[in-house]
């Protein structure tokens, strides 16, 4: 289970440095097998899952009818631009170029624990949903049972 927020740097070569606390559980979830993907809901966003995880997700969204656009532009977006990488000897994974450019990653970056993902932020997007609040008419019946 990922959580937590950390800070990432993009090198010149477009890798990141997987963050020391999370290495063990990289290996242990995923034998350092991870993939890279689009988030089809947020800009300025990707997502990192555990190969595993990530196999579940790719043939549920493969199991979707293919006449639908919404369907499909899912499929594209996860599926499709779904890319493969493991951590070389100095934890580095290599973010594809064209996925950071679509996201707007350039050289800082946030990276989420988010369960059983993570998400891959940059840092202007990160900022601008950060400060964005729930209001009250965004609260749905699940959200209003939580005791927080």
């Amino acid at each position: 289970m990922f959580q937590g927020e950390t800070a990432i740097t993009v090198d010149d070569k477009g890798r990141l440095a997987i963050p020391t606390a999370y290495r063990d559980q990289v290996a242990d979830a995923c034998g350092n097998r991870l993939v890279i993907t689009y988030n089809p809901f947020e800009p300025g966003s990707l997502w990192l899952f555990p190969y595993a995880e990530w196999e579940q997700v790719r043939d549920q969204v493969n199991a979707l009818p293919k006449v639908k656009a919404a369907h499909r532009d899912m499929q594209m977006k996860l599926v499709g631009a779904a890319a493969i990488v493991e951590p070389d000897s100095a934890a580095r994974i290599l973010l594809p170029a064209s996925q950071r450019t679509a996201a707007g990653i350039e050289k800082k970056a946030v990276l989420l624990g988010m369960g059983n993902k993570f998400e891959l932020w940059s840092e202007q997007a990160h900022l601008a949903k950060i400060r964005q609040t729930i209001g009250e008419d965004d609260i749905t019946e699940e959200m209003a049972d939580l005791r927080l």
